[in-house]
């Protein structure tokens, strides 16, 4: 397999995600999942997601769609578009599945996956943590990671923008 064949093999539709989660499940792997935009990957993706890894055996993202992101962000957002999004995280070697999402939020989507650890940067209190009620409630645990300084896509807008 070539490897741009092998990343796009890790961006997953619906109906491929709830196969992967069986095949995990059955195997006994424990499945962390992420959100978000991941809009003009930086050094504190990276920090973040590699020490979301190192929380379980898989790595799983919900990844916001352009429209997704225009709701949240603005009509200026994202910078970079939803394929792009997802081919640069399934490039890195330790995210496992992407998987996009259209909603505001990941709830529906983290009530197919049932991950057994939720993540979310440490600006959230656990029970703030959209999905925190239905992890807790399959013993699943809530894990939230300080980000790395200086790095964030608004701040390097921002950069670009006053030169």
């Amino acid at each position: 397999m070539k490897n741009l064949e092998f990343i796009e093999k890790k961006i997953l539709d619906r109906k491929t995600l709830s196969s992967l989660l069986a095949v995990w499940k059955f195997k006994g792997k424990k499945v962390v999942f992420t959100n978000g935009c991941f809009d003009i990957l930086h050094l504190g993706h990276i920090d973040y997601l590699s020490k979301a890894k190192d929380l379980g055996d898989v790595l799983l993202i919900g990844l916001n769609t352009d429209s997704s992101v225009r709701r949240l962000k603005g009509e200026s957002r994202p910078v970079v578009n939803e394929q792009a999004r997802a081919k640069l995280l399934a490039s890195l070697f330790f995210v496992d599945a992407i998987v996009l999402f259209d909603e505001d939020t990941p709830y529906e989507l983290i009530k197919t996956v049932q991950p057994s650890v939720l993540v979310k940067g440490s600006d959230y209190e656990e029970e703030d943590i959209v999905g925190y009620d239905i992890v807790k409630a399959n013993g699943g645990s809530i894990k939230t990671l300080d980000f790395l300084k200086g790095y964030s896509t608004s701040s390097i807008i921002e950069k670009l923008k006053n030169g």
